[in-house]
């Protein structure tokens, strides 16, 4: 398993808490953290916007990106919504047994 910390921003909380349920109950992510405001300063149609956000941190394996990105699509109010993910390089084993037994299908 290749664990991954996706990042993933949403409109509002209650965006994050359903987005983040899904991935959980679906066994898609280990864990998701809510971390409920960010200000979010971008590019977005030809202009420089800045929103305030919700910041999800989900933790994962890169065999399960696919469908975590494919759920995430399917749920999310944006047309293009943020997610990207980075290599978790290390961690405690039992953390990382923890994650891959969390994210096995049953």
């Amino acid at each position: 398993m290749e664990a991954i910390v996706v990042f993933i921003t949403t409109a509002s909380h209650e965006e994050a808490l359903r987005i983040g349920r899904v991935l959980v109950t679906r066994r898609l992510a280990a864990c998701v953290n809510i971390v409920p405001a960010v200000t979010s300063i971008f590019w977005w149609e030809g202009c420089v916007a800045a929103e305030s956000e919700v910041l999800m941190i989900v933790k994962t394996s890169r065999e399960r990106f696919a469908d975590l990105s494919a759920a995430v699509s399917a749920a999310h109010s944006y047309s293009v919504p943020e997610m990207i993910a980075l290599p978790i390089v290390d961690g405690t084993p039992a953390y990382l047994k923890w994650l891959n037994e969390s994210i096995q299908p049953r």
